[in-house]
């Protein structure tokens, strides 16, 4: 044989078969334990361990470089060795010799498969056809991207977790989203009915379409999209693109090919060390079966791949074992919360719960707990998984509830606080169960030098996973360094070692206007959904920049980006600002005929204003125009900003009048229209004590009296109303708009993010007292460029609907589709008490027609 062709066989310590985030996890994991073993890892993939937890990241502007979880500079330090693109063919167990498709073998001591598992792609005739794609590898999100280029309508088919990953990828992409699911709910199995009818709600909300109880008998050649899927029931869907996301299945055949023991339905048998029937062979992640389970999250896969590398190296005396896991999980889908803690379908025996659920606000909550209600044993959350991390330690830990453990979930009413704080965790309790650190793990890390949250992440690896223990991990280690006298900072996120107040003031010192330089200067990574807004509202706050400049337009959410508020069907809402709620004639006719013209949903606001509901986003231009014609603006209802300033119409026109509210209250909104805030800010002027206009109901309310006006702050409505505290009186005009000035230039400057003045007030070291001998005593010497920044603010207002329309660039945004001016044709109204209303999924049905024919408005009966 001649010497080039002949088989080098490399000897190898651990040999590692697959390079998935379990594979990766392992390989550090026992480079830790031993620094002589040799470790050599093959993956299947032309790169090496990338984060599979954060995939739909992609399509929002990360790279395969930002999800990398290493190197292969960081192996070649680390003495790992690997090959890449490594499929193996064979392995010979008697031997202990692996061979790969490109003719490498390795002799190994032991051998480790972390082979993960595959996408399960339904039977159905069609499925292998050209844009009929699969969701789990980087390479398919590089088809999925390709494919949305020349696409309008995408489905995944599959509602549960990976599904919906899945359909905010598509969204991401652009294209009009569809979720197809045979099960009669979302994500059955970590919600239970409610929770799975609130998240439909929610994810239609966000412009996708849920079709539920529905079997894909074959997928066929489509008349208006690429394909059409008809379904067992007769429907169908057509669409240009479908990316199954239908469950996984374990990734076995490599050991059932080489005899090792298989479960009934798939999976590798392991015990608690992770062998499986061969002493020297493991396996880890989702291709393991143990006592009958797979575990399907990277929690559990992290608990095996620390088991086996103890047993490597430490044999009978190991002390790591893998004996299941708590498969409870808190994720974000499409920007909503969700989360299940163990039996959140309460499906032991008699168990009870509690539920409560928010329906304007599209939050749902469930405890369950067991007969004698001492100990929680499962939770489902949809909207709001604030209480996740409280509600985890109860049930992992066995804490007793409190004495009305419904106190968990309803909304904190005056100081009750339910949360655990740190002191109330047991030593055991762990923190982060990706990579089982408990918080006798924190406390030993801060005990042994470190003293900040960053150095407790890097020493303990906690929050390096799913990053779901991110809030419980800060509050521990917050909470421990103040036992021990050491100041802790309130960093915004990872990425910014500042406050909210820190970022502004570095911002305003070194006139930093965009993102970019804040973030190379001060920050570290790329940002977060935390992080961008925020510096997006300090920018506007401090030089009132076009929000839709090629600078700003990656840090805004949807409402911002579109200029208008997102509804539950997709289509958007428009509030022209109409200051102090008074109009003319011609305004009032102008907005009716709009409506009309657009068959959009009109209502009269609690704030003075006329909401039309229902433009799709192609429309909005258009719309704006002809209101800036007939001399609207935006009324930034969408926006952090000056909402509205409620008036009544004062001595102009009422007996009881003392001073003209009107007059003040357009003068007021006029002049504070374009400033931006960390919240939603509300005005109101009433002409006499009287209140017509609830003026102490509001951030900065104004009363009349017979002598000037009565100074109101930082009072609220919502679901914590709130009374706003007087704050001066009988001031004259002037003094009123500067003490205004300062007021809210002092918020903008020292908030926290999305906080509303009156926490910000109630949070304020001295409240109220402090703040009237800031703002009138001048007691900080900041008044003057408080004004000034304020003036700033006034000078460079723009309407940013007209700003929008003028920009050829920022106009591109207002379409449907990314590469079509085609409209959305699945947007679909019923007409109700003689206006239009989204249709719901029962009024969808009755608007299908026939193969081939539109959608369109139906009548149904007026509700009563």
């Amino acid at each position: 044989m001649n010497t080039s062709q002949q088989t080098v066989i490399k000897e190898v310590d651990v040999l590692v078969i697959g390079n998935g985030m379990v594979g990766h996890h392992f390989a550090e994991k026992l480079r830790e334990l031993s620094e002589q073993r040799s470790i050599h890892v093959l993956s299947g993939e032309s790169r090496l361990a990338y984060d599979r937890v954060h995939l739909s990241e992609f399509f929002s502007g990360k790279s395969a470089e930002d999800l990398a979880l290493t190197t292969d500079a960081n192996y070649q330090a680390r003495n790992i060795g690997f090959d890449l693109n490594a499929w193996v063919v064979d392995i010979n167990r008697d031997s202990k010799k692996v061979s790969t498709g490109s003719g490498a073998a390795y002799h190994y001591n032991k051998l480790v498969l972390a082979t993960g598992s595959f996408p399960f792609v339904p039977p159905i005739p069609g499925n292998q056809s050209e844009h009929c794609l699969v969701y789990r590898t980087i390479d398919d999100l590089h088809a999925i991207k390709a494919s949305a280029e020349v696409s309008k309508v995408g489905v995944v088919v599959g509602g549960g977790l990976l599904g919906l990953e899945a359909a905010n990828a598509l969204k991401e992409a652009g294209l009009t989203t569809h979720v197809v699911e045979f099960a009669p709910q979302l994500m059955a199995v970590q919600l239970d009915q409610d929770g799975g009818r609130v998240l439909r709600d929610k994810i239609t909300s966000l412009g996708v379409t849920v079709h539920t109880e529905k079997a894909t008998k074959v997928i066929e050649a489509g008349q208006e999209c690429r394909y059409r899927m008809c379904f067992a029931d007769g429907s169908f869907l057509e669409t240009d693109m479908i990316l199954f996301s239908a469950g996984i299945r374990p990734s076995d055949a490599l050991a059932k090919e080489f005899d090792l023991a298989i479960g009934e339905r798939g999976g590798i048998i392991i015990d608690n060390h992770c062998l499986t029937s061969d002493a020297n062979i493991y396996a880890i992640g989702e291709c393991a079966l143990w006592q009958q389970r797979i575990f399907g999250l990277v929690a559990p896969g992290y608990t095996m791949a620390r088991a086996a590398a103890d047993h490597i190296v430490n044999a009978e005396q190991a002390t790591t074992t893998f004996t299941g896991a708590d498969m409870s999980t808190k994720l974000k889908l499409m920007g909503v919360e969700v989360g299940s803690i163990g039996d959140a379908h309460a499906k032991q025996s008699n168990v009870q719960s509690y539920t409560y659920e928010n329906q304007p606000e599209g939050i749902y909550k469930k405890i369950v707990v067991e007969p004698q209600q001492k100990l929680l044993v499962g939770a489902v959350l949809v909207g709001d998984t604030s209480q996740y991390d409280t509600l985890l330690q109860y049930a992992l830990n066995g804490i007793e509830l409190p004495e009305f453990p419904e106190s968990l979930i309803l909304p904190s009413v005056g100081d009750v606080a339910p949360a655990l704080g740190a002191d109330a965790l047991p030593d055991a309790a762990v923190i982060c169960s990706c990579h089982n650190v408990t918080k006798s793990d924190i406390v030993a890390s801060i005990e042994n030098g470190n003293k900040g949250l960053s150095e407790v992440k890097s020493c303990t690896k906690a929050s390096s996973g799913c990053g779901g223990c991110a809030a419980l991990l800060k509050n521990v280690v917050d909470h421990e360094l103040e036992k021990r006298g050491v100041e802790v900072k309130k960093d915004i996120c990872e990425h910014f070692a500042h406050s909210r107040q820190e970022l502004f003031h570095l911002a305003q010192v070194s006139k930093i206007d965009d993102y970019e330089t804040l973030i190379s200067r001060h920050g570290k990574g790329l940002g977060c959904e935390v992080c961008k807004p925020v510096a997006a509202s300090i920018f506007a706050s401090l030089y009132n920049k076009f929000i839709l400049n090629s600078e700003h337009v990656g840090l805004q959410d949807t409402n911002d980006t579109y200029l208008g508020n997102m509804q539950k069907d997709g289509t958007y809402s428009i509030v022209p600002r109409v200051a102090g709620g008074e109009i003319t004639p011609e305004k009032l006719i102008l907005l009716g005929q709009v409506a009309k013209d657009y068959k959009l949903y009109t209502k009269i606001t609690g704030g003075q204003r006329i909401d039309l509901f229902g433009a799709r986003v192609e429309q909005l231009p258009d719309i704006w125009q002809l209101l800036i014609d007939g001399g609207f603006e935006t009324g930034h209802a969408y926006a952090k900003s000056l909402r509205t300033v409620k008036s009544c119409v004062g001595n102009t026109w009422c007996r009881y009048g003392v001073q003209d509210s009107m007059g003040l209250a357009i003068d007021l909104e006029n002049r504070y229209k374009g400033l931006r805030a960390p919240h939603k800010i509300k005005f109101a002027v009433s002409g006499c004590t009287r209140e017509c206009a609830e003026a102490q109901s509001k951030d900065i309310g104004v009363i009349a009296t017979d002598n000037g006006w009565n100074l109101y702050v930082c009072g609220n409505g919502g679901m914590k109303p709130r009374h706003g505290d007087l704050f001066a009186v009988d001031l004259d005009t002037k003094t009123l708009i500067k003490y205004t000035d300062r007021i809210l230039s002092f918020y903008a400057r020292t908030a926290d993010r999305l906080q509303r003045t009156s926490m910000w007030m109630d949070n304020m070291e001295g409240g109220l007292t402090y703040l009237q001998d800031i703002i009138i005593n001048d007691s900080l010497g900041i008044n003057d460029a408080l004004e000034a920044q304020m003036k700033t603010v006034i000078d460079t207002y723009q309407c940013e609907w007209k700003t929008a329309l003028e920009n050829p660039e920022s106009r591109k945004r207002f379409r449907q589709f990314v590469n079509s001016q085609a409209p959305d044709d699945n947007v679909m109204f019923v007409q109700e008490r003689n206006q239009l209303r989204p249709a719901s999924d029962t009024e969808k049905a009755k608007l299908t027609k026939q193969p081939g024919s539109a959608p369109s408005v139906i009548d149904i009966v007026e509700l009563a």
